[in-house]
């Protein structure tokens, strides 16, 4: 009996697109973090086009800036309570002012990490 070969089914490769910037990223990381909460095993796997990491890697750096300090407390519940609602604060809004200090300073830390890694387009 002739041996029979076996070739795997080529699978379609979804493009590599790195994030536009920083709060892109964030929000990317809590989308799937939402999904995973919600018992989405498979979080983030079902976009059109695959991301430069995994969103675990977006948390992991926002906790290593926390880790050395250049993120506070306050910073992080800026990023969670904007970031669930998914978008920054609006300045317009007398109630979020100070939150948008708050946001674009954590922003400004996690913006060097992220382009260092080559996350970012133009990193």
């Amino acid at each position: 009996m002739p041996k029979l070969k076996f070739a795997q089914k080529p699978m379609p490769i979804k493009p590599i697109i790195p994030f536009v910037d920083a709060e892109e990223a964030w929000f990317w990381y809590i989308r799937a973090e939402r999904e995973r909460r919600s018992g989405n095993t498979q979080a983030g796997r079902g976009e059109l086009a695959t991301r430069p990491c995994e969103p675990d890697d977006i948390y992991r750096f926002v906790m290593k800036l926390r880790y050395l300090n250049l993120l506070s407390d306050m910073h992080l519940r800026v990023m969670a309570k904007f970031g669930w609602r998914e978008s920054p604060p609006d300045p317009r809004l007398q109630e979020e002012a100070k939150q948008v200090t708050i946001w674009e300073e954590a922003f400004r830390h996690l913006t060097p990490v992220l382009s260092e890694k080559g996350l970012l387009c133009h990193g």
